[in-house]
């Protein structure tokens, strides 16, 4: 929704309400009953006066991020995240909602290294603005394609969260050694949380990975299968239908680190309730053609560096 149809919207509400607790008190007031005035004086003024109080605030916010609302109303990400770096960079303004809508903007536009340089100025000016977004900062070295700065960085902040923010550090630090390939050391992480987290999202994906995945590598595959079973039971006693699994992980799909993880939410949630395939992409797959497609790409720039060699000897031999 545009923000101006919110501020009418707001508007109309504000009349209604005034012209209710103004002409409520006086349909009601008569013989025997409070007097107009008494009404007025007693009931209207301090409720006029708290909703005046109201919308002064209210205006007075819109008034001050009116750029910063219109911005993200465009989604105008290369002008927002310019707006913002002005806040931050140059009037040194490192609030916690400034560098997390920079962070995300940078991911929206694929700038992962504005979002590191971001982080080292903020960890120097204002480190506890780091800390709580670790999630937003890692998603960068996960999309860049730096599994082993990754992997450290999480591992770093495992002790600096709480709450949820801490099982998603958890989770993501496994992921992070799956993507690098390393099975051994994402098992435990995994097996841990399938068991313990008390977050449905979380242990469902931990399960699905581990069955589809690191059960294949682990010395114990058969244990890898009971957890996963397990928690597969455990999450559908309180998430009854893959309907249900989608409304709750749309419920924070605003979060950039959903976002990067969805076709992985989409796909543990076919598991949970059986709708996958027989033949299923795991994320083993992936990496392999990954790994497939940097080859070809490095060949190919090979290639493209003996042709332009080649060229140049031909025209150093006629004398060019």
């Amino acid at each position: 929704m545009k923000f101006k149809y919110l501020i009418i919207a707001f508007a109309i509400t504000v009349i209604v309400i005034i012209l209710i607790i103004t002409l409520v008190p006086v349909a009601l007031s008569g013989p025997g009953g409070l007097s107009v005035i008494d009404n007025f004086r007693m009931l209207i003024l301090p409720l006029l006066s708290i909703m005046v109080l109201i919308l002064i605030c209210l205006s007075i916010f819109f008034f001050i991020n009116y750029r910063l609302l219109s911005l993200l109303e465009r989604e105008d990400w290369p002008a927002l995240a310019y707006y913002l770096e002005q806040k931050i960079f140059v009037k040194k303004r490192y609030k916690n909602r400034n560098v997390r809508l920079l962070a995300s903007s940078y991911l929206v536009i694929s700038d992962y290294l504005s979002v590191l340089k971001l982080e080292s100025k903020a960890a120097i000016a204002k480190p506890a603005v780091v800390s709580k977004n670790v999630l937003i900062f890692g998603a960068a070295r996960i999309l860049s394609g730096n599994h082993g700065e990754a992997i450290a960085f999480f591992k770093n902040h495992l002790d600096k969260t709480k709450g949820r923010d801490h099982q998603w550090v958890r989770w993501f630090h496994g992921f992070s050694y799956l993507l690098a390939g390393d099975f051994s050391s994402a098992e435990p992480i995994f097996m841990s949380l399938a068991v313990s987290s008390n977050d449905a999202v979380i242990a469902g994906l931990s399960a699905f990975f581990i069955d589809t995945s690191l059960a294949k590598y682990s010395l114990d595959s058969k244990k890898c299968r009971f957890t996963a079973e397990s928690a597969r039971e455990r999450i559908c006693k309180t998430i009854k239908s893959i309907e249900q699994w989608t409304k709750e992980t749309e419920r924070m799909g605003t979060d950039i680190h959903i976002a990067i993880i969805r076709k992985y939410v989409e796909a543990a949630g076919k598991w949970l309730f059986k709708l996958l395939p027989p033949e299923t992409e795991t994320i083993e797959d992936e990496l392999f053609e990954r790994r497939k497609g940097d080859r070809r790409q490095t060949s190919r720039r090979k290639e493209e560096r003996n042709s332009v060699d080649r060229r140049q000897n031909d025209r150093r031999s006629k004398g060019y």
